[in-house]
């Protein structure tokens, strides 16, 4: 299993399940870097307050090529490549172009969804394969670890695991991913305007008569789903919009991501947390990937919901 940084999955989570995370590179004042090697969140938040010019790049077709050809040497028969959308990056281009000289079959994977959109099918993914069967439970679902002892239970009783195709796994993240639904707050939309993720009038409306727009992904690109006034109202609609959809869903996962305010982020987790209970266990709490605050600046809030 393959992934790109803008995930947002922790190293040590990938690293549990196997992932290779490709990261993208950050510009930073002419000075090229990579997210998730010598870039962090935190870093990036620092020099976008700074009023430095950022800008990114998708990973090259030779970063993916080195990426299958380390699957390859660890036994991979298959390769399930899973990435952001692409209507918000060439990412995944890179990686189709790369599958077509792997030495194994590479199912490529357009999630048309972002950070922990991306990040929860791509987990779904690594259960499966975990599993040996693609309709597994993702490890961060409610009751995950109840269900997890009893599949131990199975395995003891049988000889040997069911065989997984790369296809279905590939099927199971296109549906988790692109069934995900995501929710912005940003303190500005000049930075998604600039680098063309938003059109001139949707990032007008951020200045006229003072509104506050929330922003969303719809068929992987991102559009102005609601227009607030105050940003305390745009925290309480964005907390109102993940638990209608949760609900809607009947049980889900959940992630509040943020960019350089971990205590707002802190607080909304806990409100969500109180609203959802055993609809959606615990609320996951990461900061955005670099890529993704590098193109919505500093002050980011954001809720990710995908199906459990």
């Amino acid at each position: 299993m393959v992934t790109d940084s803008t995930a947002a999955l922790p190293p040590e989570v990938a690293a549990q399940w196997g992932v290779i995370v490709v990261p993208l590179d950050v510009v930073i004042g002419g000075e090229r870097r990579q997210e998730g090697v010598d870039l962090s969140s935190a870093q990036l938040a620092a020099a976008l307050d700074a009023g430095e010019r950022v800008t990114t790049s998708q990973p090259a077709p030779a970063a993916f090529a080195e990426a299958y050809a380390r699957a390859v040497e660890s036994g991979a028969r298959e390769i399930v490549s899973m990435h952001i959308s692409g209507d918000l990056s060439g990412t995944v281009r890179s990686a189709q172009v790369a599958a077509l000289a792997a030495p194994v079959p590479v199912h490529v994977v357009d999630s048309r969804s972002v950070v922990m959109g991306l990040g929860f099918a791509v987990l779904s993914a690594a259960q499966a394969v975990r599993d040996g069967v693609s309709g597994g439970p993702d490890p961060s679902a409610p009751g995950a670890e109840e269900s997890r002892a009893r599949r131990l239970l199975d395995l003891r009783r049988r000889p040997e695991r069911v065989a997984v195709d790369g296809v279905e796994v590939a099927q199971r993240a296109r549906q988790v991913g692109s069934q995900a639904s995501a929710w912005f707050l940003v303190d500005s939309l000049d930075h998604l305007r600039r680098g063309g993720r938003l059109s001139a009038t949707a990032a007008a409306l951020g200045t006229v008569l003072g509104l506050r727009p929330i922003l969303t992904l719809r068929d992987g690109r991102i559009e102005v789903a609601e227009k607030v006034r105050t940003r305390r109202a745009a925290r309480d609609r964005l907390e109102a919009l993940a638990v209608a959809d949760v609900r809607r869903r009947g049980s889900a996962r959940v992630a509040v991501h943020h960019l350089g305010q971990p205590e707002l982020a802190a607080q909304l987790a806990d409100q969500l947390e109180a609203w959802l209970g055993d609809l959606a266990g615990k609320v996951q709490v990461c900061e955005v990937s670099a890529v993704i605050g590098a193109h919505v600046g500093s002050g980011l809030l954001a809720v990710v919901v995908a199906d459990a």
